[in-house]
C-alpha cells in the first residue's frame, strides 16, 4: 500500500506542480503538505508520514531506492545486478534485497545522477565508470553491453565512524598484545604491507594503524578513491586518481601521485592499494628514505604478496633482472601482515612476518605472530587468537634507533 502512496504524491507532483523550478527545501515543503492533505484520515503516524515523504521527494531528486539503502549505516557494501536483483552485505553477511528498482530506466536515471555528481557521463561509448557519492562512498559502475544483465552498479559505503585499533580488539581481530607491537613498529618507522583477499578488511586495517602515526608528522596519502580517514594528523595532504576524461585524456595514476608525492617533502606515505607498476616507485620510495610507508595489496599469504609485488615490479621495469627485484623488495619491506576473512565471515589478523632480507635467491620470511584456532571453534564459528611464535624478532635496527631496548 505504502507503494502506491508514493506513487500517487509523485503523480500529482508531476501533474500539478512545476517541481522543476522549486528549491529543494520547497519540493519537500510541497511534497509533505500534499501528504497531509491526501492521507490526513489514513491514521497514518507522524513517522509514517514523514517515511512516504521522504521516499517521494527521494524519487524524484534523489537516488530513489538507493537512498534508503544507503541510510543503513549497518550496510557495508550494494550489489545492484540490473533492477531486478539488489545484494547487500551486512553484518558481514551477503543477502539478497526484496526490494527492487521500478525499472531499467529508473535504474540508468540513478546511475547517471550518480557519476554527474562527479562531472562524469556514462554511456554505450564509456560503459565503465568508477566514481563516488558525496558522503565519499566508492562507486563501480558497468552498463550494457559489456553487461549482460542490465546496469550493474557496486558501492563501497564510507564509514561514518572511522576505524579504530580499539575497534579491531572490540572485533577480535588483534590482541591487546599486538596492538601494542604494531604501534610499535609504526612509531619506529617501519615499511609496512598489508595484504589479503576481497573484503578481508585490508582498507580498514590501514585505517586503524594509521592513528599510531605520531601526530607531528607530515603524511600523504594516495587512493584510487579517498577512503582512509586518518585523524589528529595536522599535516596531513590526500591525494586522489583521476580516470581520463571522454577524450581520453587527463588521466592521473598512483604512479603519477607517487612520483609528485616525493617532492612534497613527506615523512611518510600512506598508499591505499598498490596493485600495478606503481608498485616499483613505491619501493624506491621506501628505499630512498621513506621509512615508515604503509600500503595495502590483495594476495592470499604474506609469501603470496611478495610474489605478487616481484610481478608489479616487472610490470613497471621489464627489463630488470628477477634478483634485482627480490633484493629491492627485501630491503625496502620490513613488515608484512596477512589478513583473511574466514567461514564464519569474521576478519581475522593471520600472520605478521618481517622480511629478513634477500638470501640463496629468495627473500626471506621471519612469522611473528600466526592465528591460531582453539579446540572451541567449529565449521559455523572460529575460534582462536594471533599467538607469538618461538621466533626471535631479529629486524630490531629501526627499534634501537628510537630508543627502545625491549624484546619484541
Amino acid at each position: 500500500m505504502k507503494t502506491e502512496w508514493i506513487n500517487e504524491i509523485k503523480t500529482e507532483i508531476l501533474e500539478k506542480a512545476n517541481f522543476a523550478a522549486m528549491s529543494d527545501e520547497e519540493l519537500d515543503q510541497w511534497i509533505v503538505g500534499a501528504v497531509e492533505r491526501r492521507y490526513s484520515g489514513e491514521g497514518l503516524t507522524i513517522g509514517e508520514k514523514a517515511e512516504i515523504a521522504d521516499a517521494v521527494f527521494s524519487s524524484i531528486r534523489g537516488f530513489g531506492l538507493l537512498d534508503s539503502i544507503l541510510k543503513d549505516d549497518n550496510i557495508t557494501e550494494v550489489m545492484i545486478n540490473g533492477a531486478k536483483d539488489i545484494f547487500i552485505e551486512k553484518s558481514g553477511r551477503l543477502q539478497k534485497l526484496d526490494a527492487q528498482f521500478e525499472s531499467e530506466e529508473k535504474l540508468v536515471d540513478i546511475i547517471r545522477k550518480i557519476v554527474a555528481l562527479a562531472g562524469r557521463e556514462v554511456s554505450e561509448a564509456n560503459p565503465i565508470v568508477d566514481t563516488r557519492l558525496p558522503d565519499g562512498s566508492r562507486v563501480n559502475v558497468v552498463m550494457p553491453p559489456i553487461s549482460l544483465k542490465g546496469p550493474i552498479v557496486t558501492i563501497r559505503k564510507f564509514s561514518k565512524n572511522p576505524m579504530t585499533v580499539e575497534k579491531l580488539l572490540e572485533y577480535g581481530s588483534i590482541t591487546p598484545e599486538v596492538a601494542s607491537v604494531l604501534e610499535l613498529l609504526v612509531r619506529a618507522k617501519y615499511n609496512i604491507f598489508i595484504c589479503g583477499g576481497t573484503g578481508s578488511g585490508k582498507t580498514t586495517f590501514l585505517n586503524a594503524v594509521t592513528n599510531f602515526i605520531p601526530k607531528d608528522e607530515r603524511i600523504i596519502t594516495i587512493e584510487d578513491s579517498a577512503e582512509l580517514q586518518i585523524a589528529g594528523i595536522e599535516n596531513l595532504v590526500s591525494l586522489e586518481t583521476r580516470n581520463a576524461n571522454n577524450a581520453g585524456v587527463g588521466r592521473i595514476s598512483i604512479q603519477d601521485l607517487i612520483k609528485s608525492a616525493l617532492r612534497m617533502r613527506p615523512e611518510r606515505i600512506v598508499v591505499g592499494e598498490v596493485r600495478g607498476a606503481e608498485a616499483l616507485d613505491m619501493l624506491q620510495a621506501m628505499n630512498t628514505g621513506h621509512d615508515g610507508s604503509l600500503s595495502t595489496g590483495h594476495a592470499n599469504s604474506n609469501r603470496d604478496m611478495l610474489s605478487r609485488l616481484e610481478t608489479m615490479v616487472l610490470q613497471g621495469a621489464e627489463g630488470l633482472p628477477l634478483a634485482a627485484v627480490r633484493q629491492q623488495i627485501a630491503s625496502a619491506v620490513d613488515i608484512l601482515i596477512h589478513l583473511s576473512r574466514l567461514r564464519d565471515k569474521s576478519r581475522k589478523t593471520m600472520e605478521i612476518s618481517e622480511v629478513l632480507g634477500y638470501e640463496n635467491g629468495e627473500i626471506q620470511l621471519n612469522p611473528i605472530y600466526e592465528f591460531i584456532e582453539d579446540e572451541t571453534s567449529t565449521l559455523e564459528v572460529v575460534r582462536g587468537k594471533l599467538t607469538r611464535t618461538k621466533n626471535p624478532f631479529r629486524n630490531d635496527h629501526k627499534l634501537r634507533l628510537m630508543g627502545y631496548r625491549g624484546n619484541i
